[in-house]
């Protein structure tokens, strides 16, 4: 795997595949196996994951198939898949919004509150004074009247382009220069390397919170372009809750705080190691968290979750 290329997946960008059939079980009450989409994004891959293993040790089967949002949300619908851990809001609204006020599927729980995406700059820049939109363009000479985007027709990019287009915060005869999150992230870890001064497109969580000291940037009045606060949701079909009071009783439990799944992302994406194996070591030392999760819950033989899991990984 290239650490790069997967770790710069952002939950700005939709999967561009076509909806694909799924291949469909019967649904069971109680189930056995529980069958995960996850799109291609670091977080959400060991989101999926760690939920997967605590599953597992609760004596759930558990698959997880990697697909486009919009092939996922259709075998949401149709029981083909069982948990949806990416529902990015407001991103994904208007293709979530629909199946829920219909019916077909549940919005459980906001797994991930306060997701923070706007413009950042380095600590050095902020100590400098340049805490708000408002101050970029009082030294838009050390910053070469550049902000560093991520790819182009992506949501930050166009809140950026419009408060340019229309000279909010002095921003007028600025530049977005836009690239790949790979390419962006690269070109700002150079430029902190030489303590240049530079403003990027920033999100949480994501690795770079962990690798760079980052701050981000207050908005100015009407800018519109940071503290941009996001929620991700966990969508089940509609039927879970009738289908497995305890596995819906978990996944409505199961929040993550930014911080651990910034290190999640760090440790899978940044360092190359295996979803599974981050997962893993995550588990094994915050049991007390993994408790408030399960707080509640049995696991298939009827014990209380929290004891099968401590079986496997104390």
């Amino acid at each position: 795997m290239n650490a790069s290329s997967q770790a710069l997946k952002t939950p700005f960008i939709l999967a561009a595949l076509g909806v694909a059939t799924l291949a469909a079980g019967p649904a069971t009450a109680d189930l056995d196996e529980v069958r995960f989409g996850v799109p291609p994004w670091p977080g959400v891959t060991v989101k999926s994951e760690v939920a997967a293993q605590l599953m597992q040790a609760m004596g759930y089967e558990t698959r997880q198939r990697d697909l486009a949002v919009s092939v996922i949300l259709e075998g949401s619908t149709r029981n083909d898949l069982d948990v949806y851990l990416g529902g990015w809001y407001p991103v994904q609204i208007d293709m979530i919004e629909p199946l829920v006020e219909s019916g077909q599927v549940e919005k459980l729980v906001s797994n991930i509150e306060g997701a923070n995406s706007g413009l950042v700059v380095p600590r050095y820049v902020y100590d400098a004074g340049v805490t708000s939109v408002a101050d970029l363009d009082a030294h838009r000479d050390r910053f070469d009247g550049e902000i560093q985007g991520i790819e182009a027709g992506t949501g930050i990019n166009n809140a950026i382009l419009a408060a340019i287009d229309g000279d909010r915060a002095g921003l007028g005869d600025w530049t977005l220069r836009e690239s790949s999150t790979s390419a962006m992230l690269a070109q700002a870890q150079q430029a902190m390397a030489e303590q240049e001064w530079v403003t990027f497109v920033g999100w949480e969580p994501h690795w770079m919170n962990v690798s760079f000291d980052l701050v981000y940037l207050e908005d100015a009045d009407e800018a519109g372009i940071a503290e941009i606060e996001s929620t991700v949701w966990t969508v089940v079909p509609a039927s879970l809750s009738q289908e497995d009071p305890e596995l819906h009783r978990f996944l409505s439990q199961f929040t993550v705080a930014i911080e651990d799944q910034n290190d999640w992302v760090h440790g899978y994406s940044f360092e190359d190691r295996p979803a599974d194996e981050v997962a893993r070591e995550w588990i094994a030392s915050h049991l007390d968290t993994v408790g408030e999760w399960l707080e509640g819950v049995s696991a298939k033989d009827g014990s209380p979750a929290i004891e099968a899991v401590r079986a496997q990984f104390e």
